[in-house]
């Protein structure tokens, strides 16, 4: 990493948590590749705040996993295989099937306001599908699946959920061959609002499942043809 790569500037005595957050939110996007090394002292230098903080930051980033220390290497980017894309969804699955039990079974307020939630971030996504913005579609994409998880109110799924969807988030935004569904993605979202708001259980959970498969298909399946024919 150098410093004429632009970082982030940040006003103030930058606290570890501030800096975990931004430059998190730097790697899901994409600036900072897979397997790039992050540098303490050049981001520290950049910051112009000492170590401490920083080496905090990228402790917290690694133990989420969205960064890997290497004994005697430093820190890096973690690369995401397609093993790591399976876990990853499965693991969102389940959380998800988790929050949509919680939902069915709470407040119809709750699921209300949820849903009105839902409802903004896919009006949000259809104006980006259409003029293609994939920052914005990956970044409404995995807005709508933490509202979702948000909805039941479970602090703990909350906070598991988090790092999933930054995972999720580099996934998307890391493979060029990402959302080749693009046509159906406002729809297949839509499907899972209006079976949150009928209350079907049992079509929600395999809706979500659904929804995991084909997105574990379109992150998979590319990369092996394109590994085939390299």
């Amino acid at each position: 990493m150098t410093a004429s790569k632009g970082l982030f500037v940040l006003e103030g005595r930058p606290t570890a948590q501030l800096i975990a957050d931004q430059l998190r939110e730097q790697i899901v996007q994409g600036i900072f590749r897979p397997g790039e090394q992050i540098n303490e002292s050049v981001l520290a230098s950049q910051l112009r705040t000492s170590r401490g903080p920083v080496r905090e930051a990228l402790q917290r980033l690694s133990q989420e996993g969205i960064l890997v220390s290497h004994r005697n290497r430093g820190v890096f980017v973690l690369e995401l295989s397609d093993d790591d894309v399976r876990e990853i969804y499965a693991v969102r699955k389940a959380v998800e099937s988790t929050a949509a039990d919680a939902l069915l079974d709470a407040d119809p307020e709750q699921v209300k306001d949820t849903c009105q939630s839902l409802k903004a971030i896919i009006t949000d996504m259809t104006k980006q599908v259409a003029v293609s913005d994939w920052q914005a579609i990956a970044r409404l994409d995995m807005q709508f699946h933490s509202s979702f998880v948000a909805g039941a109110g479970n602090t703990r799924l909350i906070r598991i959920y988090e790092t999933l969807a930054a995972e999720s988030r580099m996934c998307i935004l890391n493979l060029a061959v990402a959302y080749p569904r693009i046509d159906v993605l406002v729809q297949e979202h839509q499907n899972l609002l209006d079976l949150l708001q009928a209350g079907d259980r049992e079509a929600l959970h395999k809706a979500i499942k659904q929804h995991m498969q084909k997105a574990v298909e379109d992150l998979t399946a590319p990369r092996e043809e394109n590994e085939i024919t390299a």
